[in-house]
């Protein structure tokens, strides 16, 4: 089968597009013809053997001919651009437009794909439904949050609802507000969780010095905890700090990596409670990832909001128990058996779980193996690809 992906944003670093990454990566594997059509700003940009990427170039540092003169745009924002959507003018969105669909119209002429999937209800799933070829399409929850945000979007967004195939939802949450804000059908909507890449995250034998020297961390702590993540306001990380202050002590480490538009605003906050033992250590690629969630005790996700929650699936596959908000997807993830649940905004509750958490011990094989029974990428592609036929 050809199949046609269509993104937003570059294949790497946030949620939505890893997920993409994943079923590119896991349809190639299976003998699919896939081909991804991206942003890009620069000609470095992620390469995937055996996957063909038709980047969309876009204006950072490097002159790239025929890039648009301004960065990729985002819902909230991405490690190469803090270009929103909403701040776009009517002649930029106009030329973006133009731009994905040259792409989607050579890519179309080129190699006749069977199917488009495109990941967010949003301006290229409307382009996409326009060809007349069967398109499934992923909302991932920013989409839907910037459908209520800017009325502009509305045309894309109402059209790539009413003409898509399916829509793929990836939580129980997620297709609730769908189908509320779309009133779309149920027997259009498939329920379908983020996947995991297995070979990318799963329990490692790392030595925690050698970890943490790498970002100047010599100390040696008895208890790590650890976020990973865009450092936005709907990822709580405020939230996370302020219990960091309420379980702050010398033997207790907290990562957070990541980076975003709160950076300087959430180290000053850091600064303002007196966190000395809290380290931001910025974007960190999946084998660093890796290591960080294998040496840690417990990873937090303290979202505001959260589609689904694939971060929280990484951390479980490495093993290590994790403890989320009841925001959205993220009580579908996690059990009793694996983590706890804390009420989004409660600090004292959070705080008082990560507590908890690192006064027990957990069987990191159990967790890894609940994990990899759900969630794994190769255990969720054959649905997938039904849903395409």
């Amino acid at each position: 089968m050809k199949i046609l992906m269509i993104n937003h944003f570059p294949l790497e670093v946030s949620v939505s597009v890893v997920y993409a990454q994943n079923i590119a990566i896991s349809l190639m594997k299976k003998g699919h013809d896939v081909t991804v059509i991206m942003p890009a700003n620069t000609t470095n940009y992620l390469k995937i053997d055996g996957i063909k990427m038709h980047p969309v170039f876009f204006k950072k540092e490097e002159v790239i001919e025929g890039q648009l003169d301004f960065n990729f745009p985002c819902f909230t924002t991405h490690p190469e651009s803090i270009q929103s959507f909403y701040d776009l003018n009517d002649s930029q969105i106009n030329e973006y437009v133009s731009a994905f669909k040259r792409a989607i119209d050579e890519e179309i002429k080129e190699n006749k794909p069977d199917v488009i999937h495109a990941q967010h209800i949003w301006i290229l799933a409307s382009l996409a439904v326009d060809t007349g070829i069967k398109t499934v399409i992923t909302a991932h929850g920013t989409d839907i949050i910037g459908h209520q945000k800017d009325d502009r979007f509305h045309k894309y967004t109402k059209n790539a609802v009413s003409k898509s195939k399916k829509i793929i939802t990836i939580s129980k949450d997620n297709k609730k507000i769908v189908k509320d804000i779309f009133g779309v059908d149920s027997k259009k909507i498939e329920l379908m969780p983020n996947g995991y890449n297995p070979s990318k995250f799963y329990i490692d034998n790392i030595d925690k010095k050698t970890v943490l020297s790498k970002y100047g961390i010599e100390k040696d702590y008895k208890h790590i905890v650890s976020f990973a993540g865009k450092l936005t306001q709907i990822k709580g990380i405020d939230v996370l700090l302020r219990a960091n202050k309420i379980y702050d002590n010398d033997d207790t480490l907290t990562l957070l990596a990541g980076n975003g538009e709160l950076y300087e605003e959430l180290n000053n906050l850091k600064d303002e409670l007196g966190l000395k033992n809290t380290y931001f250590i910025g974007n960190q690629n999946h084998d660093d990832l890796r290591c960080i969630y294998n040496i840690a005790d417990v990873s937090i996700v303290p979202s505001r909001v959260e589609g689904f929650g694939l971060v929280a699936i990484e951390a479980l596959a490495c093993g290590t128990p994790v403890i989320t908000s009841d925001q959205g997807g993220l009580p579908e993830i996690v059990n009793d058996q694996v983590g706890m649940i804390f009420k989004s905004e409660d600090y004292h509750e959070l705080a008082s779980h990560i507590k908890e958490i690192l006064n027990k011990e957990y069987d990191k094989k159990s967790i890894n193996k609940y994990v990899f029974s759900k969630y794994s990428q190769d255990s969720l592609i054959n649905k997938l690809i039904n849903l395409y036929e």
